[in-house]
């Protein structure tokens, strides 16, 4: 079961990222009314300014997510083994 709570961990960070990016995403579009400097739209031009600012907000959110994911997998984790040895 411990193996299961990682793995549902692991998946949740990974659905967490992907929200994670969609939301920076959209309020980057919607701030500043450009795409987001992602380097998919090579014809889009990007000030050094702006991807700095990007790749900052999104490592910072991303880092968020991270922590937050494993907290609440170390929690999960720590209350199934207290429930285990009750039983």
């Amino acid at each position: 079961m411990n193996l299961f709570i990682k793995l549902l961990g692991t998946a949740i960070s990974i659905g967490a990222g992907f929200v994670g990016t969609k939301v920076v995403n959209t309020v980057w579009e919607k701030s500043t009314g450009r795409k987001p400097p992602t380097g998919k739209d090579e014809d889009t031009p990007t000030t050094l300014r702006s991807a700095l600012t990007f790749a900052l907000i999104s490592a910072s959110v991303s880092t968020i997510i991270q922590v937050l994911a494993n907290r609440g997998t170390q929690r999960a984790i720590t209350r199934f083994a207290k429930s285990q040895d009750i039983v």
